[in-house]
């Protein structure tokens, strides 16, 4: 087994503790993020599957969008099993936050995450996401409104601020915890930079450092290893994963039982996520037909990544029209790999002479 970055005992210890977000218990300090176009009922529960005590969330629902109409949006929609699970809310306008923060925990959630972070023009164009952090009197609002609203813990996910010349995430992080939320996760990135760059983890500590709540990193979570990494130099009370989960809702799982262990799991083999991928879009058209299809194509070309031929099957998967379509294409490269495993094990055992 190879060796892995360590955690400081007093970090160790704490972080085998369950994660007490205000009033509700989580036995888990790895949280899947919520991710638009991508957590939905059908791939939490594959996250699910190798994380079974971790927080789960529901992709952003727009709040506008819930005082307008009648019936809930699909991807509002939880398993009532399907717990810890938090329903995250996007917009600028406190009341109808607080009104679909209601909304939401009818319909189940544990905690409502309210996004401050989402970096998306169309987003922040409109005063949501991380416009917030430009206007913290109106995310303090928010947070006020939403809290007295409902009776489970809210929580905030932001970034550190809206460019390097604007990093406020000290005074918005402070705001946020005296106007209410009950844990706040932090992706250490700016606005500006999207999705570029590296994660600044630092900033992440120096938020630890001036809140009593608990605070969530996120931002580069692409192993077992940048997980440990990322908890020791920044402190932090968990490690939520957003990316690094994409085609691979093992990694939640991985770094759980890591840290709940201190023993590695065996990664899964390129056949095991194939078949992963297969049942996925499986369960995608299951639940919404063709449509589903449709939005499996994004998921398909991220599993097929690592392997002999990987190019070419991501290639075909990215256009499938229909689910049997997918699922041969698939079926083929599974069979093509176990076909490789096993003239790699001939010529293995040939060398060795057995």
């Amino acid at each position: 087994m190879r060796e892995l970055f360590m955690l400081s005992p007093d970090l160790k210890a704490k972080l085998s503790t369950p994660l007490n977000i205000g009033s509700f218990e989580v036995k888990s300090r790895v949280l899947q993020s919520p991710l638009s176009g991508v957590t939905d009922m059908v791939f939490r529960r594959l996250v699910r599957r190798y994380a079974p005590e971790s927080m789960m969330y529901t992709e952003m629902v727009n709040a506008t969008g819930l005082h307008y109409v009648k019936q809930l949006p699909k991807i509002m929609e939880v398993d009532p099993n399907e717990r810890p699970i938090s329903i995250q809310l996007f917009d600028c306008r406190p009341d109808f936050l607080a009104e679909a923060a209601v909304k939401a925990v009818e319909e189940g959630a544990d905690t409502v995450d309210i996004n401050m972070g989402c970096p998306v023009n169309k987003i922040t164009k409109n005063g949501g996401g991380s416009s917030l952090l430009r206007q913290p009197e109106v995310a303090e609002a928010i947070v006020r409104e939403v809290v007295k609203a409902v009776d489970v813990p809210v929580t905030v996910k932001t970034r550190i601020g809206w460019s390097d010349k604007e990093i406020t995430i000290l005074d918005f992080a402070k705001r946020m915890q005296d106007a209410g939320a009950q844990m706040i996760t932090v992706h250490g990135r700016t606005r500006a930079q999207g999705y570029n760059g590296n994660a600044r983890w630092e900033w992440i500590a120096r938020v630890k450092e001036v809140l009593s709540i608990p605070v969530i990193a996120n931002g580069d979570i692409f192993s077992v290893e940048a997980a440990l990494k990322c908890l020791e130099q920044t402190g932090a009370d968990g490690v939520m994963c957003s990316r690094g989960t994409l085609g691979y809702p093992f990694l939640v799982g991985e770094i759980d039982y890591f840290l709940k262990t201190g023993e590695e799991l065996p990664p899964p083999t390129p056949i095991q996520r194939l078949e992963c991928a297969k049942e996925h879009l499986q369960a995608l058209y299951e639940y919404k037909g063709d449509r589903g299809v449709r939005q499996a194509r994004k998921h398909m070309t991220w599993y097929a990544k690592g392997f002999v031929g990987a190019a070419d099957l991501r290639g075909k998967l990215s256009v499938i029209e229909n689910v049997q379509q997918g699922v041969d294409f698939i079926d083929r490269a599974i069979e093509q790999l176990a076909n490789g495993y096993e003239l790699i094990e001939e010529n293995q055992l040939a060398i060795s002479g057995a």
